[in-house]
């Protein structure tokens, strides 16, 4: 997903307003003074108004008669949109909240990712196949350094949930891949995670011989793996207070649990954001 920032005037409104939202320098509950930021960012007051739009699209601020724009109460985020997860990654990679972040993506990726590789292996196709082989493939080149890690381990994860084949399955690549994509960062800039083509390389091998049961138990390993990368990377042990994943990892959320598990999601309402008034702090 192309970043805000990159998309102009508009765009690099909206990513600096959600940035100081979602890291506390405007807090919940916030009115904004419209004309003050206005100023600060040297942007129209439509210009304005447009982006706060965005912001009110994914629950973040709302627009009432008397009080104005204000920001919203954490509880009414659209916490799974790919922006918002993005936005909350940028403050840094060594808060307390950033821990608590990955530690629960770990644990949405442990419920997601086994189920759906089971159905990876039931249907996957010879296109399917040929995508993650490509992807494992960029896994193990040298050249590129740490972001070319990062893209070929998001193409075989996107890969994957595109092999189930099943279309909403399909759309949670853009919940999974903000925090992938931060976790991989964080590791591969740290060179301190074990080599991921042999986990990965595993969990193909399973989906090309259609062996659901295989392939579910190479991506736990593989979950495992990832949570033990990031307690290298902390300095933290399993199970510590803060430490991102729990015990034997993310993976082990539903290890007890049954054998499938269904994914269902519900929409975001959006509101126009506008008004004027004062940042009460």
């Amino acid at each position: 997903m192309t970043p805000y920032a990159r998309r102009g005037v508009h765009g690099q409104t909206v990513e600096t307003l959600a940035r100081r939202v979602l890291s506390g320098e405007i807090p919940e509950g916030a009115t904004l003074d419209l004309v003050a930021l206005q100023g600060e960012l040297d942007v129209s007051l439509t210009a304005l108004r447009e982006s706060l739009k965005v912001l009110a699209a994914k629950g973040i601020v709302d627009a009432r008669q008397k009080r104005g724009t204000f920001v919203r109460a954490r509880a009414d985020w659209n916490l799974l949109d790919a922006d918002v997860l993005r936005w909350q990654f940028a403050g840094g990679t060594e808060s307390g909240a950033d821990l608590a972040l990955l530690r629960n993506l770990g644990e949405v990726r442990g419920i997601i990712e086994p189920a759906a590789v089971r159905l990876a292996a039931e249907r996957r196709t010879e296109a399917d196949l040929a995508t993650l082989e490509a992807a494992i493939t960029a896994m193990g080149e040298q050249e590129g350094g740490p972001a070319h890690a990062v893209e070929a381990d998001l193409a075989f994860h996107r890969a994957l949930l595109a092999a189930t084949h099943n279309e909403l399955l399909e759309r949670l690549e853009m919940v999974i891949e903000s925090g992938l994509a931060h976790r991989d960062e964080i590791v591969h800039s740290s060179q301190a995670g074990e080599d991921p083509v042999p986990s990965h390389r595993a969990v193909l091998d399973a989906v090309r011989d259609r062996d659901p049961a295989a392939a579910e138990h190479a991506m736990r390993a593989l979950l495992d793996q990832a949570v033990r990368d990031l307690h290298r990377v902390h300095g933290t042990a399993p199970g510590t207070e803060g430490a991102p994943g729990t015990g034997e990892g993310a993976a082990s959320v539903t290890r007890e649990g049954t054998e499938d598990a269904s994914a269902t999601g519900e929409g975001t309402e959006s509101a126009s954001a506008t008004g004027e008034g004062t940042v009460n702090r």
